[in-house]
């Protein structure tokens, strides 16, 4: 019998799967007097990590922005999820426009101190929908907090009476950078995309370039330019069943392997307990 005192080590040599950081949302639920906080991580998303980018998700429930230093050191790429939740509009020098949208500002505070830190540090960084529009806010943009009402753009919302297939099927098309990486993984300037989002991107942040337009010119895609690694974030959801769709597909494989990329660089060997 192996004793409890015996070391026992892990491989954690390159060829280990990469660690991807997957901030969670904080949620409550129950009666207004009795409600209890909980967090939450979309299924769809982990699995878009584990099975499209081939790298392990991880998470670090109740993380603050003083542990964000030494929690990058320990992973090979952050994505910032989309979510129920609206990022809180004082962040961009707006009153909230309605009330009984969900906020999460716990969110707010640790990924918009996150994006600067990834992009200081070289992390690989992928936002989707809620990451998208973290990313933009965090460098300095700001957002339409209902795109619908605003003249000449379209209603990019699904219509949540339809099955979840419907929600999140192809929507409508995009224009794409022809000098864009995201153009090689669309196999063109053109693509189709899904749309499950009442807000959207009303200034783009500086150092932001936009690789991807809905035809109502709304930014779908862009990229954190000067970066020195993967930086990309999209406002539609290509972690919905990646796999049948070779675009969406195509995003997280380049992800996964900028992150396999960071996790080359970083010291091996083997951590042991016991």
């Amino acid at each position: 019998m192996t004793s409890t005192t015996d070391a026992i080590s892990f491989d954690t040599t390159p060829a280990q799967r990469p660690l991807v950081w997957l901030p969670m949302d904080h949620r409550r639920h129950g009666g207004d007097d009795q409600s209890l906080p909980f967090l939450y991580l979309g299924d769809k998303y982990a699995r878009a990590v584990r099975d499209a980018a081939q790298a392990q998700p991880v998470v670090f429930p109740l993380a603050d922005v003083a542990q964000i230093p030494a929690l990058l050191a320990l992973v090979d790429g952050v994505m910032l999820t989309g979510s129920p939740s609206n990022v809180h509009p004082s962040h961009f020098n707006e009153d909230v426009a309605d009330a009984s949208l969900p906020l999460d500002p716990e969110r707010d505070t640790l990924t918009f101190a996150l994006v600067q830190q990834c992009i200081r540090a070289g992390v690989p960084l992928l936002g989707v929908c809620r990451g998208f529009q973290e990313i933009n806010v965090a460098l300095g943009g700001s957002l339409h907090q209902a795109v619908h009402h605003v003249a000449g753009m379209q209603d990019h919302r699904e219509d949540e009476t339809q099955p979840l297939a419907l929600q999140y099927g192809l929507s409508h098309a995009i224009d794409i950078a022809t000098d864009s990486a995201m153009a090689g993984w669309a196999g063109g300037t053109t693509a189709q995309v899904n749309s499950l989002h009442g807000q959207g991107v009303a200034r783009l942040a500086p150092g932001l370039r936009a690789v991807a337009r809905a035809p109502d010119g709304l930014v779908e895609a862009f990229e954190i330019q000067g970066a020195s690694t993967f930086a990309v974030a999209v406002q539609w959801h290509p972690e919905w069943r990646s796999a049948e769709n070779p675009f969406y597909a195509a995003i997280f494989a380049a992800f996964g392997a900028a992150c396999r990329q960071r996790q080359t660089l970083k010291p091996t060997g083997a951590i042991a307990y016991g």
